[in-house]
């Protein structure tokens, strides 16, 4: 394991990432079912997925044998945040400016 996390931005910056995470984000799934899914190797899924939960986006429980993948609220929750946040300063930097135009 790193000794860092990975950006959640910057891991969803990679499009079989994206991919990954929006399948995952469907319903839990195991490495062998996205690499059915998807045009890349099960080992490059494997790298995918690790650097999905070093961004803290996934998390994994093991079923018997199998890993299932699925997507971890908490780091969700923080995408969510940071969204909310350059919404909330961009909103307000828009009012600011139709208050500034409406005054003489």
């Amino acid at each position: 394991m790193s000794t860092y996390a990975l950006d959640p931005w910057t891991a969803l910056g990679d499009p079989s990432r994206r991919q990954i995470f929006e399948r995952i984000a469907e319903r839990p799934r195991s490495v062998t079912e996205l690499a059915e899914l998807l045009p890349i190797s099960r080992p490059a899924v494997s790298q995918h997925l690790r650097a999905l939960r070093e961004a803290n986006l996934v998390t994994v429980r093991a079923v018997g044998t199998r890993r299932i993948h699925q997507v971890n609220p908490d780091g969700l929750r923080t995408l969510r945040n940071d969204l909310d946040s350059y919404w909330g300063g961009a909103l307000a930097n828009l009012k600011e400016l139709a208050e500034q135009e409406t005054q003489p």
